[in-house]
């Protein structure tokens, strides 16, 4: 297996440690049972939560057209303040539980997360006032901010490089899904008329919803690979070590070009998810149409999601462009938007305010950016820690922009909206510029060309794949060859990794 002295040696070497045939068919029906174990039992689990997760942030759109803002008394920004207080609470807890998630079974911790969070959630329902839902909304924001960053962990702790976009789109498309059904709960529940009301009922059903869920992440969710149930003990040995080898487990450039990002799309963000239904209404549909009509607006953003994660999982060349992409029909959106009182048919401000539903899209992209670009838990969670500051910080500062003397038309936050994700856009490709730039220049350094696919040298530089050559080998084949040594697992940073290559 080599010794502790030899050095990192090019693809062509490598190669010919391995055996020449094909994997034997044993090695291949491993990785793909491993790989389907995980996928059947950690990806539902996470899907379902994310969508609990924007369910909660969403519903409080509908209830502001079913009679919260009367009830509570909110007067001119007060209901502007309530969207962002959330946000405060989740930015106040963002880095304190980015080190707790590396510390305490994750599993179980993001169980008590979920046990609080579903509690606040049914407690909005009993708010009278203005100072009432300040509260609880901080208070939900702390309890919901270990959510992503656990998922951001758990992903590059069971995946490879290449899975993690593909698997980050598919758990992040819980957000649209959940929207979907939001809308179709708020639609079913915008019929009663009762002493209680409808957008209370709105809080206290998904608030119980949540809490009920919290018990399936307990029993479901494993805290590490070795404690996983579903896996016998020599597949969650061969689970640990495809990870080590294909790659994942504040001084960089690249850091602060995805923070850059970050916040300018989640400026967009809070602000259309949180008046989506009173924009809706202002092009003269009703309360109860404005809920269906984010129906099919949800399913999109879903498809939209899922679509970019496959082609970032399958392109490891695409990721920022892919980005790009994204954002183009939410400046034409905007743009459409901003200047309805030149086009005057509802038809069009409908089909302007749809092509809004890629902008989503961004974040997966940039947190499979961040968990696939990064090695080393702490550098990870530092990273994670600061991409969920931009977050909470952009969506604090978006329904702000929507102010309440522009209402119904909101100009400033369509044109702040437009601004954004052109930025969005100019960023991306000067990440791309860069990380392009990087892998270049560590090629001529260490003499070979490296891969974004591996996690570059392990066991004395016996892994190195190459993405210029077609016939790598074998992901099955590298964990059944290499013997992985005690060093190998530790907190290695991708600066100090041999072959280690960007994803563009």
């Amino acid at each position: 297996m080599g010794s502790t002295e030899e050095q990192p040696r090019p693809q062509s070497e490598v190669q010919a440690q391995l055996p020449e045939s094909q994997p034997h068919h044993a090695e291949n029906e491993m990785a793909k049972r491993v790989l389907r174990k995980i996928d059947y039992n950690i990806i539902p689990v996470l899907f379902i939560t994310y969508m609990f997760n924007f369910m909660d942030k969403t519903i409080l759109s509908s209830a502001s057209v079913f009679g919260l803002r009367d009830d509570t008394h909110l007067v001119g920004q007060d209901y502007s303040w309530v969207s962002s207080i959330f946000y405060f609470g989740y930015f106040a807890w963002t880095y304190p539980t980015s080190l707790l998630i590396t510390r305490l079974p994750v599993a179980w911790y993001m169980t008590g997360n979920t046990f609080l969070w579903g509690a606040f959630v049914a407690i909005t329902a009993a708010c009278t006032n203005y100072g009432g839902l300040l509260t609880v909304r901080f208070l939900l924001g702390v309890s919901e901010a270990t959510i992503t960053p656990a998922f951001m962990f758990l992903t590059s702790t069971w995946y490879t490089r290449d899975e993690i976009p593909t698997r980050t789109g598919i758990w992040f498309a819980g957000n649209s899904i959940g929207g979907l059904v939001a809308s179709l709960l708020a639609f079913g529940i915008g019929h009663i008329d009762d002493n209680v009301g409808a957008w209370n009922w709105m809080y206290i059903i998904l608030g119980v919803l949540t809490f009920l869920w919290a018990f399936a992440i307990w029993y479901f969710l494993p805290n590490t690979i070795s404690s996983a149930r579903f896996l016998t003990p020599e597949e969650r040995q061969y689970a640990g070590d495809r990870v080590v080898l294909a790659g994942t487990a504040l001084l960089d450039p690249k850091t602060w070009l995805v923070f850059g990002i970050e916040i300018l799309q989640s400026i967009p963000n809070s602000g259309t998810q949180n008046f989506a239904n009173l924009v809706i209404t202002s092009f003269g549909f009703s309360s109860l149409q404005s809920t269906l009509i984010n129906i099919p607006y949800s399913v999109l953003s879903a498809l939209v999601i899922f679509g970019t994660g496959w082609l970032a999982g399958r392109y490891r060349k695409m990721n920022c462009i892919l980005i790009v992409c994204v954002v183009l029909p939410c400046i034409i959106g905007s743009a459409v938007i901003y200047c309805r009182d030149q086009i005057p048919t509802k038809g069009v401000h409908l089909f302007a305010y749809f092509l809004l539903c890629t902008g989503p899209s961004v974040m997966p992209l940039a947190l499979s950016l961040v968990q696939a670009n990064c090695r080393g838990v702490t550098k990870k969670m530092t990273m994670s820690a600061l991409l969920f500051i931009a977050y909470c910080s952009g969506n604090i500062a978006g329904p702000h922009f929507f102010k309440a003397s522009e209402e119904p038309q909101y100009n400033t936050a369509f044109r702040t909206i437009m601004i954004c994700y052109a930025l969005v856009a100019v960023l991306a490709m000067t990440l791309r510029v860069y990380l392009q730039w990087m892998n270049q220049k560590r090629a001529r350094e260490e003499g070979f060309e490296g891969s974004a696919s591996s996690s570059g040298a392990v066991s004395g530089g016996k892994v190195i794949p190459s993405d210029a050559d077609t016939n790598r080998a074998d992901l099955a084949a590298m964990v059944d060859q290499v013997e992985l040594r005690p060093e190998d697992y530790e907190d290695v940073t991708d600066w100090n990794i041999s072959g280690f290559r960007y994803r563009l």
